[in-house]
């Protein structure tokens, strides 16, 4: 599988990325058995980059995904993790994990984006995953803590890739205006940017973009199916949009463009997952991937060839932004 680099770091990514979040059990309970059979799956495809957190399943993911990789050559893959919630014991546990992960709450998330913080969660990373290293740590969802994020977060990540502990270093959230400044005012290298360049959402030109662009910076998709109404060749009513239910208006805006993927000889979901790519900073799209067929599916509409002229008639029919730029193309085709 093709892969790019983080702009001016040694770190490269295959194009198509795992997103370790659900075998955290996000949603629901998925066996030890499945994610482990998911993450090999990923491999036999060619997949190199792998991303998790503290945050899914209170440590679950890490735990998980570490020892799916634990055997494999470690130079031949890049794994992510990120830091801003510690986990610490749980005074007052009800039982179930309160914030969509089924999993016991016996630890609870701390916000901590101080120095100490930082180092330590790292180094809680690195024993629930049994790994040498990480490749890549981002601030995760770091909204409401730009001042020590930024000031005391960013510096110290800085000072452990400057010193060869870590490759690549950025910041992943929901929006893109707080990126933006990360890249611009920050040592990030890299950002990890969730549904904010979509086929329905092209808020991330306004800002994170053109700052990556501007400071040779890379930027990671996620959230390219906008929580589920772009994953089906006809989406539906009930389905959902940023983790609501999808208002009408962008049931209809996703079937029509839904219908002119169809007249170029290609989904819904195969154009959603190639989309991002039509934006020269962004060098990967990460999926979260709960099972083998899963992985099946992703790597097949990932390969799936799409016409430049989707993009082209998309624009012209104003269903995507009349300056999202023309496919640079992915290596692969």
């Amino acid at each position: 599988m093709h892969q790019q680099k983080i702009q001016d770091t040694s770190v490269s990514l295959t194009e198509l990325g795992f997103g370790a979040s659900v075998i955290g059990n996000l949603y629901r309970v998925t066996p030890v058995d499945d994610a482990t059979a998911a993450v090999d799956a990923a491999w036999d495809a060619g997949i190199r980059y792998f991303d998790t957190a503290p945050h899914y399943g209170l440590g679950l993911s890490e735990q998980r995904l570490g020892a799916a990789l634990r055997g494999r050559p470690r130079d031949e893959y890049v794994i992510s993790s990120k830091v801003g919630r510690l986990l610490v014991p749980n005074e007052e546990p009800h039982g179930v994990d309160t914030e969509g992960f089924v999993v016991r709450d016996d630890l609870r998330r701390q916000w901590d984006f101080s120095r100490d913080g930082v180092l330590r969660s790292i180094e809680d990373t690195l024993e629930r995953t049994g790994l040498d290293r990480l490749d890549i740590v981002y601030l995760h969802d770091p909204d409401d803590h730009w001042q020590q994020a930024a000031q005391e977060a960013m510096p110290t990540l800085a000072d452990l890739r400057d010193q060869g502990v870590i490759g690549a270093i950025g910041a992943g959230m929901n929006q893109s205006a707080m990126l933006a400044r990360f890249l611009r005012e920050t040592a990030a290298d890299v950002v990890m940017l969730a549904g904010r360049y979509t086929l329905l959402d092209q808020s991330g030109l306004d800002d994170v973009l053109p700052a990556a662009q501007e400071h040779g910076k890379s930027v990671v998709a996620v959230g390219v199916f906008n929580s589920g109404l772009l994953s089906l060749d006809r989406p539906a009513k009930g389905m959902k949009y940023d983790y609501q239910d999808a208002p009408p208006e962008l049931v209809a805006r996703a079937l029509a463009i839904a219908q002119v993927c169809a007249t170029h000889g290609t989904t819904l979901p195969a154009a959603a997952m190639a989309f991002p790519h039509t934006h020269p900073s962004i060098i990967n799209v990460t999926l979260g991937m709960r099972t083998p067929e899963q992985v099946g599916r992703n790597v097949e509409l990932h390969d799936q060839h799409i016409p430049d002229g989707l993009w082209d008639d998309l624009r012209a029919q104003g269903l995507i932004r009349s300056d999202v730029p023309a496919e640079r193309g992915r290596g692969r085709e």
